[in-house]
């Protein structure tokens, strides 16, 4: 199986013309059904917030964001309960600058970038494909060659210098390859 990740941001023509014989899959939040579905921004409930036993989400992002801690505001557990795919974004505009996420809404221990998509991101994203798309990932393994659209391409947890591509994170859990929860030694 072959799966790649692409802009969303390029033109539809411009992407077939490079991946000719591929399935072509929009897997953001403004992408068709069922691919929507695989958005962190889609509240399918009951989401584990990692380091937080009994706490739960409406969605993969509201996990991200509820953790956030700026250097104006902590964490904001309501972003948990958030059920449409808007109003979930908190940003360092608003916030002042990000100083990490706390391991857990009570959390005392404040997690750098990478230690937070590692330990909070990686885990909830993985939940979710395991136990609320599965069906969708057999739908994706049945693809000989497939692109998956995001709006970012990055899908090494190590580089931050871009955002974390969840397409980037379905091609690597498609293809047994998914990333430690661990940074390399």
């Amino acid at each position: 199986m072959q799966v790649r990740v692409a802009s969303r941001r390029r033109k539809p023509e411009s992407v077939r013309a490079q991946f000719p014989q591929a399935t072509i899959i929009d897997v953001t939040s403004r992408g068709p059904e069922p691919w929507v579905r695989l958005s962190p921004f889609y509240p399918h409930g009951g989401i584990p917030v990692p380091l937080s036993p009994g706490a739960v989400s409406a969605s993969v992002e509201g996990v991200w964001q509820a953790l956030k801690v700026f250097e104006n505001t902590d964490v904001d557990p309501s972003k948990l309960a958030v059920t449409t795919m808007t109003g979930l974004k908190r940003t360092t505009r608003r916030h002042g600058a990000v100083r990490g996420h706390r391991a857990g809404p009570d959390g005392a221990h404040l997690l750098g970038y990478e230690e937070a998509r590692r330990r909070i991101y990686l885990p909830a994203y993985r939940w979710m494909l395991e136990h609320r798309v599965p069906d969708l990932v057999v739908r994706l393994r049945g693809y000989s060659d497939l692109v998956l659209l995001d709006y970012t391409t990055n899908g090494d947890p190590a580089d931050t210098s871009s955002p974390l591509s969840h397409a980037a994170l379905v091609a690597s859990f498609l293809t047994d390859r998914w990333p430690s929860a661990s940074p390399p030694a």
